[in-house]
């Protein structure tokens, strides 16, 4: 499986990988260079670079998470995991619920809010690029080599590597490791990356071990939902119908017998003319 190992380390926040990104993603008349939206990051989510300390920047995006809650929340299909690693996005099936949004602990996907027909956006780790056998955009515009791209496992290998032959450099930690039930992108670091709220505040189970539990309940609930609300219009439906049948019974008794002159009541002359 695909991955990129980010290191830390090496970054100096020139956001060559942010603009490579906005190009690779035809996001540059959208978001203007280095401006922040109202959530503190571009409201596109894509590639983002965040002061993590004062001397340390991190490169954000999309952990594509191997087991990801939000492919887990969406209800139509709309979010995959590729067997290549990628977590991708087709809005041609998106309903706009934005339970994706509210899976990621991160923060990742993010919606379009001034768009008129707004979609949901976030990181595909350039799956199109993946497919001709390029590298990720960002990975390949890095001037510092701060991210690697390849099989994760290897990546995985190389980070120990690095921090074992740095003692004190790093911290004795390969954040996405095993962090959600592990990560397709890594990151080592000298400084806890406050910015992703790791590691106090995420644990190392998947967040579809959260979300399934409910999510596997969604197609009965909502099955049971429509019962009730059939069974409830089914019932009105009967009681309207009982009421005018009895309303229709009472006009009818109620009626009087239209006026019909009797044999005595005939003038005389029996009507003749």
């Amino acid at each position: 499986m695909k991955s990129i190992l980010i290191d830390v380390t090496r970054c100096t926040g020139c956001e060559r990988c942010v603009e490579a990104c906005r190009a690779t993603h035809h996001l540059e008349d959208e978001i203007p260079a280095r401006k922040q939206s109202r959530d503190g990051l571009t409201s596109r989510r894509f590639t983002t670079i965040l002061p993590v300390h004062e001397r340390r920047f991190v490169k954000k995006q999309c952990v594509h998470c191997l087991q990801p809650g939000c492919v887990d929340a969406c209800l139509v299909g709309a979010i995959t995991k590729t067997s290549a690693g990628p977590v991708i996005y087709d809005p041609s099936k998106c309903i706009g619920c934005r339970y994706c949004m509210l899976a990621c602990p991160l923060g990742i996907p993010r919606y379009e809010w001034d768009k008129t027909l707004p979609y949901m956006k976030k990181c595909d780790m350039c799956a199109d690029r993946l497919g001709k056998g390029e590298q990720p955009a960002c990975v390949e515009a890095c001037p510092n080599e701060v991210s690697v791209f390849g099989e994760r496992g290897e990546l995985l290998e190389l980070a120990r590597r690095r921090i074992a032959g740095n003692p004190g450099k790093y911290l004795q930690h390969i954040y996405g490791e095993k962090e959600l039930g592990g990560t397709s992108v890594l990151y080592i670091s000298d400084t806890p990356l406050d910015a992703f709220g790791w590691p106090e505040k995420i644990g190392r189970r998947s967040m579809m071990s959260y979300t399934w539990p409910v999510m596997a309940k969604t197609p009965w609930l909502a099955a049971g939902v429509a019962g009730l609300l059939l069974g409830t219009y089914t019932i009105i439906q009967r009681r309207m119908r009982l009421q005018a049948e009895a309303l229709e019974e009472e006009v009818a008794g109620n009626a009087e017998p239209a006026d019909v002159p009797g044999k005595d009541e005939i003038p005389e002359g029996g009507g003749e003319n």
